[in-house]
């Protein structure tokens, strides 16, 4: 009888019974803060498509399609504005079947050049010259469509070097006006943004693992070291 059970229990598991429900969600388009040189009208778009495709590569998430968000958008104004209100968040739930809404905000953006000196080029692969590198800072927020409270908040940090040898790198592409980036450390450092918080939502929406420990003191060195550039009496 106990093997017949563990036998069972065993097929449940590896059949999916016993497997988790993946959250539903929708990304909003970005919205920004900064100066960036790469900032263009439609970009707040394609940072919330790659963020979508971050998010089903994960495996952790059902991402609700686009074209289902369109309608409430333009009715909305959630797009420019960034804003969710508990009535705009139940009817974006009630009209895209998402549990969660996600948006994102592009609250700092630094890039630094300086020259090395020589330096040659060919075919697009520079070697030496120029050294550059990039910072990216965006803020996340989880609303609950149901009652539209807020109920994950973090700032994502991305850091990227460019120089020396600078191939690049592709993973769901960079596309429209971010085409031309993602050789740049400005484009390295929205991928690497854009991984880190999928990786984060991941773990605390589905996972809910040992990993959220390890968020949690990475979240506490952060803004121990942002609090650090400040001189406090």
């Amino acid at each position: 009888m106990q093997k017949i059970l563990i036998i069972m229990a065993a097929t449940f598991i590896t059949s999916g019974v016993f497997a988790k429900d993946r959250p539903v969600v929708a990304v909003l388009d970005f919205t920004n803060e900064t100066q960036a040189h790469w900032w263009k009208s439609d970009v707040g778009r394609e940072l919330g498509g790659m963020l979508a495709n971050e998010l089903v590569s994960t495996g952790a998430f059902k991402v609700v399609e686009r074209n289902k968000l369109d309608s409430v958008l333009g009715e909305q104004d959630l797009g420019a504005s960034g804003r969710v209100s508990k009535s705009s968040a139940a009817k974006m739930g009630k009209v895209t079947g998402a549990q969660y809404l996600i948006t994102g905000n592009v609250a700092a953006y630094d890039e630094n050049t300086k020259g090395t000196g020589g330096g040659i080029g060919f075919k697009g692969i520079s070697i030496g010259g120029k050294s550059s590198k990039a910072y990216l800072a965006i803020d996340l927020r989880v609303v609950n469509a149901t009652t539209g409270e807020v109920e994950y908040v973090r700032t994502v940090e991305g850091h990227s070097k460019g120089g020396g040898m600078n191939f690049g790198f592709s993973r769901n592409g960079f596309g429209g006006s971010l085409g031309g980036h993602k050789k740049t450390p400005a484009g390295k450092a929205i991928r690497a943004a854009l991984i880190e918080s999928t990786d984060y939502l991941a773990c605390v929406m589905y996972d809910q693992d040992s990993c959220v420990k390890e968020y949690r003191d990475k979240e506490r060195s952060r803004r121990e070291s942002s609090k650090s550039a400040l001189s406090l009496d």
